[in-house]
């Protein structure tokens, strides 16, 4: 089992290399996990990307964001439920509608109304395309300020309306109301009972020597993104040994401490149509039943430099991560695996 996994992570990091300057792919099914890198980091001597290369994540960042979540709401620090004025300084405008105020559950949900970028972005992406770090200026300040003339485009709770400036407050009220920063509540809440030595904000020391370059495509290098106070939306850099212990626990249930948060991140799911749903922090689908019928929970990412991918099946205990140091998304080849193990998986006898 371990080398045909092997040879099936190595050959999607081979396919995705033929897009990108270096890409890691990880494939786990049980007990088993395989972690195969191909091309080269693009920094320093340009080794080829392994196990604990750091890659800025992107948005896979809002599952770590609403697991903490679930992780304080299960010990009753939070409501799921609580309104997202509440944990916000006093006086910060808050926008509703219908009579609906914006709770915690609608921001890791994407149902809270908000805008996908906070007010003024939107201009400033179309003015300047190419700017290397949009979200460098997004302070708490700025952020809360810009709430006030925010509108919302349904009530909350109503519509799916994918938004990294609710993902960002998220992260922001969360960490007010833990008194600490974004890093920190992530690295106690979750890095630390998993055993993630690597999923950080700030990288540094031996770290900075194991962090692949970013490029906008291969030959031309991306500055790094750093997202201020709107971090939580996707501001983690990571590896890929330490999103095989994040992905173990969504399969496993883990340490007694991250299984009821776990268990509640998925217990909860709004419909966006027939075929897909959202939990807290993922998104979520069935393969039509000529493909099987597996159930496919996961999110992606994607920076002014990377590209990212987890995704995984907890009835047939798969899962699939794929890192990349170009912008070009690996998500086609990342699903296309994971479809492969959940056969397989499906085929093999009990």
């Amino acid at each position: 089992m371990a080398q045909e996994l092997a040879t099936l992570a190595q050959r999607t990091a081979d396919r995705l290399a033929e897009r990108h300057v270096g890409v890691v792919v990880a494939a786990v099914a049980d007990d088993v996990v395989e972690i195969r890198g191909a091309g080269s980091t693009g920094a320093g001597h340009g080794c080829v990307p392994g196990p604990g290369t750091l890659f800025e994540i992107g948005s896979v960042t809002k599952a770590f964001t609403a697991l903490a979540l679930t992780r304080m709401a299960s010990a009753a620090v939070v409501g799921l439920d609580e309104p997202l004025g509440d944990l916000l300084p006093a006086g910060t405008a808050v926008p509703s509608r219908d009579g609906r105020p914006i709770s915690l559950r609608h921001l890791a949900t994407h149902t809270s109304g908000l805008p996908r970028l906070p007010k003024g972005m939107l201009l400033q992406a179309l003015l300047r395309p190419s700017k290397p770090d949009p979200y460098a200026g997004c302070t708490a300040d700025v952020l809360l300020s810009g709430l006030a003339g925010t509108r919302l485009g349904a009530a909350p709770g109503k519509r799916f309306r994918y938004s990294n400036l609710g993902a960002g407050l998220l992260g922001l009220a969360l960490a007010r109301r833990a008194g600490t920063e974004y890093e920190s509540l992530v690295t106690r809440e979750i890095c630390a009972p998993l055993g993630m030595t690597d999923t950080v904000v700030t990288v540094d020391g031996s770290r900075s020597e194991r962090s692949a370059q970013g490029h906008v495509r291969p030959g031309r290098p991306a500055a790094p993104w750093h997202l201020a106070d709107l971090v939580g939306a996707g501001g983690l850099r990571s590896t890929a040994s330490d999103l095989v212990a994040f992905v173990r626990a969504q399969l496993d249930g883990g340490p007694a401490g991250l299984a009821e948060a776990i268990r509640l991140s998925r217990a909860f799911e709004h419909r966006r149509n027939a075929f897909t749903w959202v939990h807290l922090g993922w998104m979520a689908h069935r393969l039509h039943p000529r493909q099987g019928g597996h159930l496919q929970i996961w999110h992606n990412g994607g920076t002014g430099g990377f590209s990212s991918f987890v995704g995984f099946d907890p009835e047939t205990r798969v899962a699939v991560i794929a890192l990349g140091n170009t912008r070009h998304p690996v998500d086609g080849p990342a699903f296309d695996l994971l479809r492969t193990l959940q056969a397989e998986r499906a085929a093999a006898p009990n």
